[in-house]
C-alpha cells in the first residue's frame, strides 16, 4: 500500500513541481502572489479527495485540513507544515521535471538540447545516492522541491493514515503557507486556530537533517543620495552614489561574506544593488546565530553608514534595518522531547539523524515564538534556490514513514 502511495506522491511531485508558485518580496499584498492563492485552492480540493473533509484555504492563502484521531485517549496534537511559494530570483516559468531511475553514479544529462549536465563533480551530495531515483529540472529553471517535496510527504503520510486506521494516533493537523521564501509566511498564521500542541514544518534538505537552529535574521535597505554634475565640470561637487556604495560594501568585513562562511559564521549578504551617479539603492540580509554577533553586526552597519553621512553630508545615506526572525533554538530547549521523538522516528525507519544549524530561516522559526514549537525535518532535497536543485525520490519515502512513526511514539504517550 505504501509503495502504491509513494508511486502517486513522485506523480502529485511532478505535477506540483509544474506549477509557477513563486512569492514577490516587492509586493503588498497577502499573499504577494494571486498564483499561490490558485495553487491553494487546488492543493485544498486535493486535500479533499484524500479524504481530509475540512480541508479549506482561507483569505490569506493558509491551506489546512485535519487528520481526525481514531482514539478514544487524548494525546498532544501533532502538526505538519509545509510552504507552498518558491523563490522568483531563478526562472519559474515553464519547469520540466526529469525522473532518472537508478543513477548510475555518473553525469547526468539533464538538458540534452543545451548540453546542462548535473555532476557529481560539481555536487558530490550525488555519490551518496547511486542505485536511488533523482528528479531534476532541465537546468534552465528552478525546480521547486522547496517546498512541494514537504507538501507531498505530507499529502502521502495521510493518505495512508486514512487508508490505514489500524495505525494508532491522535489528531493531527495540517498546514501549508503561502510567502515563506519572502519572509512572511506566518504573517496571518492563527496559531490557536490551527490546534497544534507542537509541530515540524518539513522543509530541510537531505536525508536525516533535523534543525531546531536558525540564524538571528535582519533587512537593512539602504538608500544613497547622490549629486549629479556634468563630469567636465563636477570638481568638489559631484558626490557618485554608486562609488559610495562601492564605498560603504567595502568597509564590511570581507571574510563575513556568506561565500566565506559555514556551519555557525554569520554574514552580511549584499542581494542586490541598482542605481546611478544620482541615486542608489541596496538591500542587504545580515544573520548570526549568535545573539550578540548578530546585534554586533546590525551595530557595524549603523557605524558605517554613520561615518559616512559624516563624510559626504547628513542624509545622504539613509538605513532602514528590520529583524526578520530570531534563533528559534532560544523557545526549543526547554521543549527538546520535541526533537528527541523526531530522531527517534528517524531511527525506527533506519536513518541516523543529522542535526545541524539552519542556514537561514523557516516558518518554524516564527511560528515558535508565536508558541507552537516547531522545528525543521528533512525533504529529500538539495540545491534548493538554484537550477541544479534535485530530489532523491527515496528520502522523499522516508520522510513519509518518519511521520509515520512521529505520530505512532506520540499515540503511545496515552
Amino acid at each position: 500500500m505504501l509503495e502504491k502511495i509513494n508511486a502517486t506522491m513522485v506523480q502529485r511531485f511532478i505535477d506540483y513541481c509544474r506549477v509557477d508558485t513563486a512569492s514577490d518580496p516587492e509586493s503588498k499584498t497577502y499573499p504577494s502572489t494571486h498564483k499561490q492563492y490558485v495553487f491553494g485552492e487546488q492543493l485544498a480540493e486535493d486535500l479533499r479527495a484524500l479524504g481530509l473533509e475540512d480541508a479549506a484555504i482561507d483569505k490569506y492563502g493558509y491551506v489546512t485540513a485535519t487528520i481526525p484521531s481514531n482514539m478514544e485517549a487524548k494525546v498532544p496534537t501533532v502538526g505538519f507544515i509545509a510552504h507552498m511559494d518558491i523563490i522568483s530570483s531563478v526562472p519559474t516559468e515553464n519547469i520540466d521535471p526529469k525522473v532518472f531511475r537508478n543513477y548510475d553514479g555518473g553525469d547526468l544529462l539533464i538538458n540534452p538540447e543545451k548540453n546542462i549536465v548535473l555532476s557529481p563533480q560539481d555536487y558530490p551530495s550525488l555519490l551518496n545516492y547511486i542505485g536511488q531515483d533523482i528528479i531534476t529540472s532541465d537546468g534552465t529553471t528552478l525546480l521547486g522541491g522547496d517546498d512541494k517535496a514537504g507538501i507531498v510527504e505530507i499529502m502521502a503520510m495521510a493518505e495512508y493514515l486514512l487508508a490505514h486506521p489500524e495505525v494508532k494516533h491522535g489528531d493531527i493537523k495540517i498546514g501549508v503557507t503561502p510567502d515563506e521564501e519572502v519572509g512572511r509566511g506566518t504573517e496571518y498564521f492563527d496559531v490557536p486556530a490551527f490546534g497544534a500542541d507542537f509541530a515540524y514544518t518539513i522543509d530541510g534538505g537531505g536525508l536525516g537533517g533535523i534543525n531546531y537552529e536558525t540564524f538571528n535574521a535582519a533587512s537593512a535597505r539602504i538608500k544613497i543620495n547622490g549629486v549629479n554634475i556634468h563630469p567636465g565640470s563636477s570638481k568638489n561637487m559631484m558626490k557618485s552614489a554608486i562609488l559610495i556604495a562601492m564605498e560603504l560594501n567595502g568597509m564590511l568585513p570581507v571574510e563575513q561574506r556568506p561565500a566565506f562562511t559555514e556551519v555557525y559564521e554569520g554574514f552580511f549578504h549584499l542581494n542586490w544593488v541598482h542605481g546611478n551617479v544620482d541615486f542608489t539603492e541596496m538591500n542587504y540580509i545580515i544573520r548570526d546565530h549568535d545573539r550578540q554577533k548578530f546585534e554586533d553586526k546590525k551595530a557595524h552597519m549603523q557605524r558605517t553608514v554613520d561615518f559616512l553621512n559624516a563624510q559626504y553630508g547628513a542624509g545622504t545615506i539613509e538605513l532602514e534595518m528590520k529583524d526578520s526572525y530570531r534563533n528559534m533554538r532560544d523557545m526549543l530547549e526547554s521543549k527538546m522531547y520535541i526533537v528527541d521523538e523526531a530522531c527517534e522516528a528517524m531511527r525506527q525507519v533506519g536513518i541516523e539523524p543529522k542535526i545541524t544549524p539552519v542556514r537561514g530561516g523557516t516558518d518554524g522559526a516564527r511560528l515558535s515564538y508565536m508558541g507552537l514549537p516547531c522545528p525543521n525535518l528533512f525533504t529529500g532535497g538539495y540545491n534548493a534556490h538554484g537550477k541544479m536543485e534535485y530530489v532523491v525520490v527515496q528520502s522523499m519515502e522516508k520522510m513519509v514513514e518518519v511521520m509515520l512513526k512521529i505520530v505512532q511514539i506520540n499515540a503511545a504517550k496515552a
